[in-house]
């Protein structure tokens, strides 16, 4: 790090009391990390903190300042829960006036690795471990482009203030507000990290369509060696990011991207924030390497030696790691890639109804998408006795400010004319419901989206699916033929067509928030009533 960078003068409004420590390097957050009993080192000389109460996201404490930019746009409700703007501006207030005087870490940044629609970020930190993961996640300006840099949006974080619900208008004491007339995300209450990642992919969720005619993703991206794009969007436990960390494809990036209006497929991030329950080096080898000194882990335990110990749960299952981008070897650089030519929908279908691969039409395709669907296995959740469907729109609903059939337009004017594929991949059970049938193997997934992408499966045999109207594929050199039909893998068949019928109800069921606003073509591509 250039000094004259971190020595830099810095003003900020309403911080005119604090210590602004500007663009520190990595290992010097580290070290104030370690100074202040943030965190420790593990025995290869990663820092490893612990985030607090807070784990993972509290999406009911996520709002949205409801002003002259977002009244009519916004898709309010339990996901985009409205603030009201006087509140928002008398919290900042004292937000800032609990940050100031404290010793604080300020770091400018960009998000969206195509210029012609990043934006510039400022982030203020109550503590250096936050910041060292605002530089891992974040794009890292040059020194060139640091010079005169004003940021447009900022990010007040400030994990040790904590609201008054009924004074400041919260649900209680932790928040994230995103105001799009101040440019600012307030977060307070919390120090879980991927809370300032995530509202900064919401405000691109809610710009890129609006400003750019740009299409925000919630998904993976990697690119074959003949420089073809393919994405990968599933919730947690899918196989998003195993499908695409692929030894034969380079990665652009592992969660957040955006598609433009020239089909250019771009990374939002300047790094990856993984999963490290049960990590170990043989199923995972890339992300296991990246774990090196300017990683940042969190809420994992160490044992007498430093070593993570990766199987332990008692913090929370939701272990995670960030780091630059570049520390995975096999990625592009900079983030970015043609307009896909394949894109694949990943569903763990633990009612081991759905096909392991199917094709898409554009209408079948703006539906899945905007049902975003998956199946929670048994034990998973106090009381879930048996798979339980979950739903997220556009795969990623807790980020989506705008109706999710806006998104879903935008997909199928982007497929429109292409010879882009779009396939359904089930990642989850045949034989039978989670209890009684098997995980569909790795292998055999593997070997489906190896060939989808090949070209294996252009002219593959197809038949029309009779609840779904999906175009399964029927043969694909390799796998089974049994396994590509469901029904034939039961062995109870009318248990699966009383199945099938079943989960059909429930895609219905789920669609009907959506029928205001959706178009006809999309509304009619969804499971057949029977």
């Amino acid at each position: 790090m250039n000094p004259s960078i971190s020595e830099r003068p810095l003003t900020i409004a309403g911080l005119s009391q604090s210590k602004l420590q500007y663009q520190l390097d990595p290992q010097t957050l580290t070290q104030h990390a370690l100074e202040a009993n943030r965190g420790a080192l593990t025995s290869n000389g990663v820092l490893n903190v612990l985030t607090g109460k807070f784990t993972g996201r509290a999406p009911e404490d996520r709002f949205i300042v409801r002003d002259s930019l977002t009244e009519d746009r916004v898709w309010w409700g339990n996901v985009n829960i409205p603030f009201n703007k006087a509140h928002y501006a008398a919290l900042k207030s004292k937000v800032l006036h609990y940050l100031d005087g404290k010793n604080l870490f300020v770091r400018d940044a960009f998000a969206g690795a195509e210029d012609s629609v990043r934006i510039s970020i400022r982030v203020i930190n109550e503590f250096p471990d936050h910041n060292l993961f605002c530089y891992n996640m974040f794009l890292r300006p040059t020194t060139n482009e640091l010079a005169g840099l004003d940021p447009e949006w900022t990010i007040l974080h400030a994990p040790g203030f904590e609201a008054e619900a009924e004074r400041d208008g919260t649900r209680q004491g932790n928040f994230a507000i995103l105001s799009f007339e101040d440019k600012t995300i307030l977060i307070g209450g919390t120090g879980y990290t991927g809370e300032m990642k995530k509202g900064i992919f919401s405000a691109l969720n809610f710009l890129l369509p609006t400003q750019h005619n740009t299409l925000p993703m919630h998904c993976s991206a990697n690119m074959g060696r003949d420089g073809s794009t393919a994405l990968f969007f599933g919730l947690s436990g899918t196989g998003k990011t195993t499908l695409s960390a692929d030894p034969n494809r380079q990665l652009i990036g592992d969660d957040e991207h955006g598609w433009t209006a020239g089909g250019l497929v771009f990374n939002f991030e300047g790094g990856c924030y993984a999963k490290v329950i049960d990590l170990t080096e043989e199923k995972e080898p890339e992300i296991f390497r990246a774990i090196r000194p300017g990683a940042l882990l969190e809420n994992v335990l160490l044992d007498a030696q430093g070593t993570p110990d990766y199987s332990n749960k008692k913090i929370t299952e939701n272990t995670r790691v960030s780091y630059p981008i570049d520390h995975i070897d096999n990625c592009v650089l900079p983030s970015q890639g043609p307009a896909p030519k394949h894109v694949f929908f990943l569903t763990a279908d633990a009612y081991g109804i759905l096909p392991p691969l199917s094709k898409l039409t554009r209408a079948q395709a703006a539906y899945h998408f905007m049902s975003g669907y998956t199946a929670k296995v048994a034990g998973t959740e106090a009381g879930v006795t048996e798979p339980k469907a979950a739903f997220s729109a556009c795969f990623g609903a807790p980020f989506m400010p705008l109706h999710p059939s806006e998104y879903a337009e935008m997909l199928m004017s982007k497929l429109s004319g292409t010879d882009i594929q779009v396939w359904l991949v089930n990642t989850g059970w045949t034989g039978g419901a989670y209890g009684t049938g098997q995980r569909i193997s790795l292998k055999n997934t593997r070997r489906l989206i190896q060939a989808a992408m090949s070209g294996e499966l252009d002219s593959a045999a197809t038949v029309t699916d009779p609840y779904f109207g999906l175009a399964r594929i029927s043969e694909c050199p390799g796998v089974g033929s049994e396994l590509l039909d469901p029904r034939a893998t039961w062995s109870d068949k009318e248990a699966y067509d009383a199945g099938a019928q079943r989960l059909g109800s429930l895609f219905q069921a789920n669609f009907t928030k959506f029928e205001e606003g959706t178009a006809a073509e999309i509304k009619a591509a969804g499971p057949r009533s029977n």
